[in-house]
């Protein structure tokens, strides 16, 4: 049986290599990633979807709990089951909605804080586009009691771009930690 030659992205040799971009560029990677960040908190959606490339590719793929010797398998690959897994014209619908005061999910609005860390980055074969990995901590409360948080890792590739943050997203890949989202809604961005 021809099995797919998945490697978990947690594995990949370019993933664990050390850091090998310059360190001004490696705090301006950090800077936008901050930015990015204060935007969404702010419910700066519109200027948050200015951040991502015409190309871009939005995608978190569902995980499932498996043992030691499967983990290669335990997200699926592209093109099979995912939270989300959107273009920039969906990423727009998306953002749009938000603003119809008709998603019910967001009313009233969420107040969340997007933490980021653990930032790395690698040159890649483009000069102007690097590989970053960071971990995230997205903490929400809305009306009265509610709160959640959602803790999980991200893979990105930035663009160098005539921008106010001076990048963009290429693609992210979005990896939650946890197998079963016990959230309720995934109407925000991370």
């Amino acid at each position: 049986m021809n099995e797919p030659n998945v490697v978990h992205l947690f594995q990949r040799e370019d993933h664990l290599a050390p850091v090998n971009v310059p360190m001004q560029t490696a705090y301006e990677i950090e800077q936008f990633l901050y930015a990015e960040a204060e935007l969404l908190d702010a419910w700066k959606f519109r200027d948050w979807l200015a951040l991502m490339a015409p190309d871009v590719h939005y995608w978190a793929p569902v995980r499932e709990n498996r043992l030691a010797r499967e983990m290669e398998r335990e997200m699926y690959p592209p093109g099979t089951a995912a939270h989300f897994d959107e273009n920039l014209h969906m990423l727009g619908e998306r953002v749009n909605r938000l603003y119809t005061n008709m998603a019910w999910s967001e009313a009233p609005p969420s107040r969340t804080r997007h933490l980021v860390s653990n930032v790395r980055a690698h040159t890649t074969g483009q000069a102007d586009e690097f590989d970053v990995q960071s971990s995230f901590h997205v903490y929400r409360t809305s009306s009265e009691r509610h709160q959640d948080s959602v803790i999980g890792k991200r893979f990105d590739r930035l663009r160098r771009a005539n921008a106010p943050y001076g990048f963009q997203i290429v693609n992210r890949t979005v990896v939650f930690d946890m197998a079963t989202l016990l959230v309720k809604n995934l109407s925000l961005f991370y």
